[in-house]
């Protein structure tokens, strides 16, 4: 087998793989292919290049017709446009452009539309995380079959990894802080240049066990890693390998804010010098787990949210993968919160009418199914009878100190530990004949698609990456383009935070919108006044910048309140790309952007909404 080169674990040969036969930039060096898609992009627009009034952008018909010559494989990813055109109508229907989370899509609107479902419902329950990942048993039938679809699709096997289903991401970093042993593995290392709410549940936690929490450092304003900084952190913890772990280092490769893209260096110098890594693929976009780097470097946890359907409400559920080779590391883990079971709605399966033969790029699973009256089976009434059984025991061991429980769980020889073993074995059997039942008195067998999946599959890792990398590109130059009327410096009208154009960005944006006296517009104002125009974008603050001179830091200084240091962040908006977002989504958003070229567009939207709604409206 021939060596990864060394710019793979810089993320090069994923996107070198995107490259067409025919791509100006794919024939050259990997040098010379970035400075040619940097020119490249910079013909997307009109040759005008600036635009001072939101007046004079060109029209949709005419950008688009730009963007096309300046890419032309473009056009080849409309498999993608034809998806959401059958799978996804609500997003044309309500002229709903979706631009504010990330995470991957379960199910179609298509689905939602037909069975008018919710899909699935989700059972909170308190267990030891290391007796539930070894000796757990089977969950619900239809948790199974998810889990066996999670699977596939993050191109990770059950055999190497465990998998529990959280209330959210941030719980999965909770769960697994809670769990992971801060008393002895005392270092927390953290690469987040955004504020995160799993990640200071994580810090609190280390904290809380007398554990050190360190972040990484970000330069500006371009948010790079500071790479001394973070080498030094990684090697320097501990003197003694040998003796002693370091302790868990969380990784994203990629921010889910800025957009920027780490190297898998860092993984395997973290590996190398005695960490427990963590990779957060959050942020990763639809087929991104089947990049090189990380099948040659394997984290001991990952984590990682699913929701249900795109450009609805995005609830849904966090994953936490723990590698099975060091599931010892939570092995003297107290009782943890937040972990579920996930059970179909009851009285709303998500039955096909017609059973679907397995193809490339769809993955149908079998599932016996009873009348729609007996759906909520006597599976999912024994989880709600043991849901009330366990918190009692739950009561019990919250009296006992946290010393009794390490000890208990270690030996797993008293009563309690026995009662819940049996238990679990007991409705195990139960809920096994429960299946064998209700296969044996239905004769009708439907199957369950999880179709959002499929269409990610079935476009796969090439296209939706060349199709999501032409439409983040095109974003930020065509932002780079807008500039105040009547300024002789040409003030910018946006401001981008992290990479700017390059082949190899992640498919999000960050920035913010400045008036004509160069003074930052409220991005919670941007984002309301976007909503309004049916465009949903959300909100981030980012964290841990480092300064190079005393200029930077007066810069960034400006930028926040007057009462406010960096410290609290710097409050910014997001916008986040995904395979079906198409060009009028962008070009929308530019638009709307554009309209704050004009100085008196903010009070005209204030006046415009006491119009309509006949009272005053704050904004």
């Amino acid at each position: 087998m021939t060596s990864p080169c060394r710019e793979c674990f810089r993320r090069c040969c994923p996107n070198q793989l995107l490259g067409q036969p025919d791509d100006p930039y794919q024939q050259t060096t990997t040098h010379q292919s970035r400075y040619d898609f940097i020119s490249t992009t910079a013909l997307s627009l009109n040759p005008n290049m600036q635009f001072t009034n939101h007046e004079s952008i060109p029209p949709l018909d005419q950008s688009f017709s730009n963007m096309t010559r300046a890419y032309p494989n473009y056009p080849k990813t409309d498999q993608a446009d034809r998806i959401r055109e059958h799978e996804y109508s609500h997003l044309t229907l309500t002229n709903h452009v979706c631009l504010d989370y990330n995470g991957h899509g379960l199910f179609s609107y298509a689905q939602q539309l037909h069975w008018d479902t919710t899909f699935f419902n989700i059972i909170y329950k308190s267990v030891n995380l290391y007796m539930h990942i070894t000796r757990g048993g089977h969950g619900p039938e239809f948790e199974t079959m998810l889990k066996e679809r999670i699977f596939r699709f993050m191109n990770i096997s059950s055999d190497e990894y465990s998998l529990v289903f959280t209330a959210n991401q941030m719980l999965a970093c909770k769960v697994l802080a809670d769990a992971y042993p801060f008393q002895t593995n005392r270092n927390l290392l953290t690469v987040y240049d955004h504020e995160n709410e799993g990640v200071e549940a994580m810090i609190e936690s280390c904290r809380r066990r007398s554990g050190r929490a360190e972040p990484a450092g970000f330069s500006w304003p371009n948010m790079r890693i500071m790479s001394k900084r973070l080498r030094k952190l990684i090697m320097s913890k501990n003197k003694n390998k040998k003796k002693k772990k370091r302790g868990l280092f969380v990784f994203p490769l990629q921010s889910r804010v800025t957009g920027s893209r780490y190297s898998y260096y860092w993984m395997g110098l973290a590996q190398e010098n005695g960490w427990d890594v963590c990779l957060d693929a959050s942020a990763f976009g639809a087929k991104d787990m089947e990049t090189l780097g990380l099948s040659l470097l394997r984290s001991d946890f990952l984590i990682c949210s699913f929701y249900k359907v795109f450009g609805e409400n995005p609830s849904g559920f966090g994953c936490l993968f723990i590698k099975k080779s060091r599931s010892s590391l939570v092995k003297n883990s107290a009782v943890v919160t937040g972990l579920v079971n996930i059970v179909h709605s009851v009285n709303r399966p998500l039955f096909l009418e017609e059973s679907r033969s397995t193809d490339h790029g769809k993955t149908v699973l079998s599932s016996s199914s009873s009348s729609s009256s007996k759906q909520e089976t006597f599976e999912i009434q024994e989880i709600k009878k043991t849901k009330t059984e366990i918190r009692e025991i739950e009561e019990i061991k919250e009296k006992k100190t946290e010393i009794q429980e390490i000890e208990e769980i270690k030996e797993e020889k008293t009563e309690l530990s026995f009662f819940e073993i049996w238990k679990r074995d007991v409705l195990v059997e139960i809920k096994e004949k429960a299946r064998k039942n209700e296969a044996s008195t239905s004769g009708a067998h439907s199957d369950i698609e999880f179709r959002g999946l499929d269409h990610a599959d079935s476009l796969g890792l090439l296209l939706i990456s060349t199709r999501v990398r032409y439409l983040v590109n095109w974003l930020v130059n065509a932002f780079g383009n807008l500039k105040h009327p009547h300024s002789e410096d040409g003030v910018p009208l946006v401001r981008i935070y992290g990479p700017k154009v390059r082949v190899d960005r992640g498919p999000v944006v960050s920035f913010n919108v400045f008036d004509w006296k160069g003074e930052k517009v409220d991005p919670t104002l941007v984002q309301k006044l976007a909503g309004r125009h049916n465009i949903s974008l959300s909100y981030a603050v980012l964290k841990n910048v480092n300064f190079v001179d005393k200029s930077s830091e007066d810069e960034i200084r400006s930028l926040t309140k007057k009462k406010e240091g960096f410290d609290l962040g710097l409050p910014v908006v997001m916008v986040t790309l995904g395979f079906l977002t198409n060009f009028e989504d962008v070009y929308r958003l530019w638009a709307f952007v554009s309209r704050f070229l004009d100085a008196d567009f903010v009070e005209k939207e204030r006046w415009r909404y006491m119009s309509i709604n006949q009272t005053t409206i704050e904004i």
